[in-house]
């Protein structure tokens, strides 16, 4: 399990990509659960736990979800265990590290520091998932922080019409 995590910390620094990680289903299967509570907590801080699961488990699917389809248009579909496992991998460690300034923004802690660390955990999460989806796909840079920010935006749309609470609907 070590060496999984090394490998998901050389992708997050761009040492490495999703080609590295072994094709495996039990590996897939651990790093959606993995992400599912990293995510749960991480939802956890300003709604309530159902709320907060169900959000975590719509997210993982639409990670998977997205990581076929852009695979199968591709025609890379071999491809879809070691790339979803590096999203939510990378996913799931960017946001372990997000957890405690998310924390401190909720209870009105939050100071521009933290804000700014904030922000750069997001455009590193943004630059990771195009990394992985250059070297998922044999594209250019450009290309792949196109379709990044494409599905970041498209998954924060689908979240917010299942979960109005995420856009700050009531």
């Amino acid at each position: 399990m070590f060496e999984v995590i090394k490998l998901l910390f050389d992708i997050c620094l761009f040492k490495k990509g999703p080609q590295n990680l072994p094709p495996s289903v039990w590996l897939l299967r651990l790093l959606v659960v993995v992400d599912v509570i990293v995510s749960f907590l991480m939802i956890s801080i300003h709604t309530n736990w159902l709320n907060s699961l169900l959000q975590a488990i719509v997210g993982a699917l639409l990670v998977v979800g997205f990581s076929w389809l852009m695979l199968y248009v591709g025609r890379k579909s071999e491809r879809l265990y070691q790339t979803s496992s590096a999203l939510l991998g990378t996913d799931a460690l960017i946001s372990f590290f997000a957890l405690p300034g998310m924390a401190s923004m909720m209870i009105g802690r939050g100071t521009l520091l933290v804000f700014t660390i904030t922000i750069v955990l997001m455009i590193w999460h943004w630059a990771v998932t195009g990394h992985i989806f250059r070297n998922a796909l044999g594209q250019t840079w450009t290309f792949s922080l196109g379709l990044a920010f494409l599905y970041i935006l498209g998954s924060y749309q689908v979240m917010a019409l299942l979960f109005p609470e995420v856009a700050g609907v009531q």
